[in-house]
């Protein structure tokens, strides 16, 4: 059984909690969900494909992530997801915090880290993840106006994009 805090408008721990799949949040009432974006060096995004018995977008290519965990914070409910769902072990000072946007009653949070792991080096889980594969930047987009990845928006992914520019762009350990 999973519990998520409940946040304000401003983003800030309210004490009240909720059990996943009773999510029926009132109005400027928040949870927490992070997406995690890995970058290869030469500039590739690896994405995955949801598992085919998920309640929400069953077997579709989407962005890693999850919901932050009743006490868990952003960082660190990214560093879970992106251990659990793909098998990467991020430190603290690899993830790189993107930017936080405001969806209808969640926050998401979007993070990036880079890394080489070869998709068939991944340890996938299989309830959250079916495939996973690199790709290039102008790849996604085609399969997000083909249908093939799911559609957060056109500001969502050029927030992602930008962002992942900007991190293979610069030097290492220059990425912040």
């Amino acid at each position: 059984m999973e519990r998520w805090d409940i946040r304000n408008e401003k983003g800030e721990v309210t004490g009240k909690t909720v059990i996943r799949g009773n999510t029926r949040l009132a109005p400027g009432e928040y949870h927490l969900v992070v997406h995690i974006w890995v970058v290869g060096s030469d500039g590739r995004l690896l994405i995955q494909r949801r598992a085919n018995d998920k309640e929400l977008m069953p077997g579709e290519w989407a962005a890693t992530g999850g919901s932050a965990v009743m006490g868990e914070d952003s960082v660190h409910a990214a560093m879970r997801e992106l251990k659990e769902e793909l098998g990467i072990a991020a430190a603290k000072a690899d993830m790189h915090f993107v930017r936080r946007l405001t969806r209808k009653n969640s926050f998401v949070d979007i993070w990036m880290t880079q890394s080489d792991t070869p998709a068939d080096k991944l340890t996938l889980q299989p309830s959250e993840v079916s495939d996973a594969k690199w790709i290039w930047p102008m790849d996604l987009l085609h399969m997000v106006r083909e249908g093939g990845f799911h559609n957060y928006g056109r500001d969502y992914f050029d927030i992602v994009l930008g962002a992942a520019a900007k991190i293979v762009a610069a030097p290492a350990g220059k990425q912040r």
